[in-house]
């Protein structure tokens, strides 16, 4: 049975040791959350730390790379097909407002972004902006690709998922996430062509990708590895 112990950690925030009964060596991965270690039954903390003393510096780096940043004033998302700035206001309250440029966050000039309850109210407003756009402008672009290829399906539903782009079901269903707004238009593209490929073939077979790669120029894997190294701005 695996155990867990959390300690806090001045530069993770805090690490996280895992013993696994299966787990032969130390292994150690950083999340936005801290610096997951898995380590053998019975490993002795103090060990664990020597060990991990020797790798801190490269670790660090990579958890600066993932870490969940602070937004502020200085924060902006300028995608291919959704832009988004924080700008100070005369107001009480926060806003959202839609502009030529883009959308705007209407902040307290007084705003006080280190409090954890401001970042909370503050990322969800940007998600409500991103689910916003995403049901306007998704469900026009599947509808585009689906005649184009002859791909029928039966609905559409716009979600918040982080961990799944899109999804298809039996009946033909299909789900995008609203953060498809923040890839380039070309993965965009692959993820909507993915998921009406599935109203076909329901599996990833061979067919599957025979079918994919017909509409993506045979580039549907070099598509996919791309898309699985994009990184969220927030």
């Amino acid at each position: 049975m695996a155990t867990k112990r959390i300690i806090p950690d001045p530069d993770f925030g805090y690490i996280i040791l895992r013993s696994r009964r299966l787990a032969r060596n130390i292994t150690m991965r950083v999340k936005p959350d801290g610096l997951y270690v898995t380590v053998p039954p019975y490993s002795k903390t103090d060990r664990v730390m020597a060990v991990l003393s020797s790798y801190r510096e490269r670790l660090l780096e990579d958890f600066r790379k993932v870490a969940v940043k602070k937004i502020d004033f200085n924060f902006s998302i300028q995608s291919e097909c959704f832009r988004l700035s924080l700008v100070p206001s005369d107001m009480k309250c926060f806003m959202l407002r839609q502009t030529e440029e883009g959308i705007n966050i209407c902040c307290p000039r007084d705003t006080d972004f280190s409090k954890e309850e401001v970042q909370k109210l503050v990322r969800n407003a940007i998600i409500r902006a991103l689910k916003k756009a995403a049901a306007s402008y998704l469900p026009p672009l599947l509808r585009f690709w689906s005649e184009r290829y002859g791909l029928p399906y039966k609905k559409v539903r716009i979600t918040g998922a982080r961990t799944r782009w899109g999804s298809c079901t039996a009946t033909r269903t299909i789900s995008l996430s609203c953060y498809l707004m923040l890839v380039p238009s070309k993965l965009m593209d692959y993820v909507i062509l993915h998921e009406l490929a599935h109203t076909r073939e329901m599996n990833h077979g061979e067919a599957f990708w025979t079918l994919l790669d017909s509409m993506t120029e045979g580039q549907s894997l070099r598509l996919r590895a791309e898309l699985r190294k994009f990184r969220f701005p927030f």
